[in-house]
């Protein structure tokens, strides 16, 4: 468990940030009068993911491999960072829609079926916990191990131009 010490730190910060991005977005209206706004606006979460990210693997490459770390190391690094994402993000979905919005999916359903955008039924089977705590997993892996490569790519030792010419 020491070896991913950073990476469940960075768990943590992630998992706090996505709740104060929930609070945020309840509290500019995005789960109420707004809500047909909310996925324009969720889908920016990404700047500030991509941000900690980058935090993350920068905090593994200074204090775990001192100062050089190669893209592999990175990449798994990002990856690892990413289950243990996943691994809390049960308990994230919950306290968000437990505590932070309990009405959200009720909302979210009303606007689906007013707007026309789908039945009830589907509404219903598509606005749910369950359904959000496995979109979370699965989105947060793929999301993950991609800006974990593109992170790990931009920390990765820049390979030396050799500046010898010969004559």
């Amino acid at each position: 468990m020491k070896k991913f010490k950073i990476e469940f730190k960075w768990a943590v910060i992630m998992s706090i940030i996505f709740l104060a991005w929930m609070t945020l977005e309840k509290q500019l209206g995005f789960h109420d009068e707004k809500i047909k706004w909310q996925i324009a606006f969720t889908m920016l979460i990404i700047l500030p993911n991509f941000l900690l990210y980058y935090l993350a693997l920068s905090d593994k490459k200074k204090n775990y491999y001192n100062g050089v770390m190669n893209w592999r190391q990175g990449f798994i690094s990002g990856v690892v960072l990413s289950f243990i994402v996943v691994f809390f993000s049960p308990i994230t979905q919950f306290i968000t829609h437990e505590f932070i919005s309990p009405n959200y999916f009720d909302k979210l359903i009303a606007y689906s079926v007013e707007s026309k955008k789908l039945t009830l039924a589907d509404a219903q089977n598509y606005f749910n916990l369950t359904a959000y705590i496995w979109q979370s997993i699965s989105g947060g892996l793929s999301f993950g191990v991609v800006i974990g490569a593109i992170v790990a790519y931009i920390l990765k030792p820049k390979e030396q131009v050799s500046t010898n010419k010969s004559k």
